[in-house]
């Protein structure tokens, strides 16, 4: 079990951090209806295959859900993922590939600019993830987690996280993506969670995502 800041026990500061994630995905939505349709139609009418990528992940406590961003890869990009292998770039059971073949030119824009991680906000706004809190792996990577890997699964799950703005591109090993997980958990507060708000929309703007 990971070391956790005192403020995960105070029942009104975790009900604030539900409120905020509440109040802020439903506004997102609700303002971003347009940019979600246009996106959804782009997507639609430049690759063939699903608007939505669905993928199964593990949240809080090893508890998996489906996840949905838009899809930035070609249909069949997870039968393709094998034969990709040798060029993984991440230490650990993670899969990260610079200047992946599977990603469509729209893809590229909107994972540019996170943009294909906006349908997320469903996900928090229903309860499974939070705006802030650490990464949630997909299901084949959870189960080649080792014990320490697992601890980033003590918190639920989030959109973006202390990995998002300390040089994501930069980080090669999942223990150390981990570790900045636990940091986190260990520091979680209200005013942590919008520093990490606020350097994401600037980390989003400056379109430094891959």
């Amino acid at each position: 079990m990971p070391e956790h800041s005192p403020r995960w026990s105070n029942p009104l500061l975790l009900a604030c951090k539900r409120l905020v994630d509440i109040v802020v995905a439903g506004l997102l939505l609700l303002l971003l209806s347009p940019l979600l349709l246009v996106l959804a139609v782009a997507v639609k009418l430049t690759s063939p295959g699903a608007v939505l990528y669905r993928w199964r992940v593990v949240g809080r406590g090893g508890r998996s859900f489906t996840g949905y961003k838009f899809r930035s890869m070609c249909s069949n990009a997870d039968a393709m993922k094998a034969g990709l292998a040798s060029r993984n770039e991440m230490q650990g059971p993670v899969f990260k590939v610079t200047n992946d073949p599977r990603i469509t030119r729209l893809g590229g824009w909107m994972r540019r600019y996170s943009l294909d991680e906006l349908p997320q906000l469903y996900c928090v706004f229903w309860g499974d993830m939070s705006l802030v809190g650490p990464r949630p792996p997909l299901v084949s990577e959870y189960e080649r987690f080792s014990e320490y890997q697992k601890q980033k699964l003590a918190v639920k799950p989030g959109i973006t996280c202390l990995w998002q703005v300390s040089g994501r591109n930069q980080v090669k090993d999942l223990d150390d993506w981990v570790k900045l997980d636990l940091e986190y958990i260990r520091r979680w507060s209200l005013k942590l969670d919008f520093w990490i708000l606020l350097k994401t929309a600037r980390e989003v703007l400056a379109g430094s995502g891959k």
